[in-house]
């Protein structure tokens, strides 16, 4: 039953229309492989190695300028981790990504290291103590120091760089998939199954699983299973930043998505509406939409690399302030204690961020506090509260009762709407 399950999935994403007559998919993957590089001279805070792995995997390149950026991620990326590595912080998730962009440019992994309590130990020796701790906190409380999604990371980036995966690391993942342990919130969560489903391809790929070859395979069915019920009629998995990671696991796990199925014309879609102007979005579809996945990274040569890709000057845009005024409720729901309401009115098309910016200043007893990720900022206290990852905790976004896909600096108040802001467990 679950094999007729799978192949009828399969088949509907096949897709026999033509859908690129006159080119205009490829101008799409070159605009998008120019914005992300125009995003590098824009980026605020750390340099996100998940973009330098997506402009390794384009067809087209411009060398001089991912050179320059692959020498800050070894400058100002690298001095981060070690930083979190001297003070005995979780970053199992960016150690992984640092890894993958150094080896999409074929950079010698065993010249790279960390200095960590005058002890220098090379980045796959970290990685790998990273996925011990990871595996043993799993051990004694069913879940990893960070997440699973992290801990994929890990298992893959170790994996595409020739180190065979500790048996333990692996089967600790196996059963995550089992006992369906992949959720954020109330949902699964789709990006850490195809995340999940890339690692444990590459070491299905490797023959690094020698214990129980047929869990490994039940496992990558299910995770199939799972990617292809999450498949929406709007052709997206999960939602419209889920769907690109989801189509590289497909394609890692070698199930066909073609050129013209469902889910990469809805990404297309979407690109051409300009959904994806955060550079992490652009940075996880680009390569799903080259019909390529993170696995690639493996076999990636750097000898003969395209060096065509120009940025042509543009003119800035100067986006003036709306005159019009929209009212956003804002709901608060902590803890403990009943739940806060405000109000506030602010320009059409103004950011969350800036939202709760104008309801901060207006006095009225709303604070919060936000952090930087690769993804942009995000709140890590409202009110007086904290919502940690340590703690297990996040603030869940919502607006007018449906979840936000996207983070306080992406998403955009178009009208008049309720915005609930809840201190979440996962």
């Amino acid at each position: 039953m679950l094999s007729l399950v799978l192949i009828t999935g399969l088949l509907a994403f096949a897709s026999g229309k033509p859908c690129d007559t006159e080119g205009s998919n490829s101008e799409l993957l070159l605009s998008l492989n120019k914005n992300l590089l125009r995003s590098l001279e824009t980026q605020e805070g750390l340099p996100n190695p998940s973009v330098h792995l997506a402009l390794r995997l384009s067809n087209h390149h411009n060398l001089n300028k991912e050179r320059e950026h692959l020498a800050r991620l070894k400058s100002h990326l690298h001095n981060n981790i070690q930083s979190s590595l001297s003070n005995s912080q979780s970053v199992v998730g960016l150690l992984a990504l640092y890894t993958l962009a150094l080896k999409s440019s074929c950079s010698d992994l065993n010249t790279v290291t960390f200095t960590v309590n005058e002890r220098s130990e090379t980045l796959l020796t970290h990685l790998k103590k990273q996925m011990e701790l990871e595996k043993e906190h799993i051990a004694f409380s069913q879940r990893p120091l960070t997440n699973y999604y992290q801990y994929s990371l890990g298992v893959l980036a170790l994996c595409v760089s020739s180190i065979r995966v500790n048996h333990h690391v692996s089967h600790k993942l196996i059963k995550a998939v089992e006992h369906e342990h992949f959720t954020h919130g109330e949902s699964e969560s789709v990006d850490t199954y195809a995340m999940a489903g890339m690692a444990l391809q590459c070491v299905k790929d490797a023959g690094s699983y020698l214990h129980n070859a047929a869990e490994l395979d039940t496992a990558l069915t299910k995770i199939q299973q799972k990617l292809l019920a999450s498949h929406r009629t709007d052709g997206h998995i999960g939602n419209e930043f889920s769907t690109g990671l989801a189509v590289q696991a497909l394609l890692a796990m070698g199930s066909p998505v073609a050129e013209c199925a469902v889910p990469m014309e809805a990404m297309r879609a979407d690109a051409r509406n300009n959904t994806y102007h955060n550079p992490m979005a652009i940075s996880q579809i680009l390569p799903a939409l080259h019909q390529k996945s993170y696995l690639t990274v493996k076999s990636k040569e750097c000898d003969n690399d395209d060096d065509t890709l120009v940025l042509e000057p543009i003119d800035p845009v100067v986006v003036l302030p709306s005159n019009t005024k929209v009212t956003v409720i804002v709901e608060v729901v902590t803890t403990s204690g009943p739940a806060a309401v405000y109000s506030v009115d602010v320009p059409k098309g103004s950011s969350l961020l800036e939202a709760l910016e104008l309801l901060k200043a207006g006095n009225v007893g709303f604070t919060f506090e936000k952090e930087t990720s690769l993804w942009g900022p995000f709140l890590s206290a409202v009110n007086g509260e904290q919502a940690r990852q340590s703690d297990r905790r996040y603030w869940h976004l919502s607006s007018d009762g449906t979840a936000l896909s996207e983070g306080v600096g992406d998403f955009k108040i178009k009208a008049a709407q309720k915005i609930t802001i809840k201190n979440t467990s996962y």
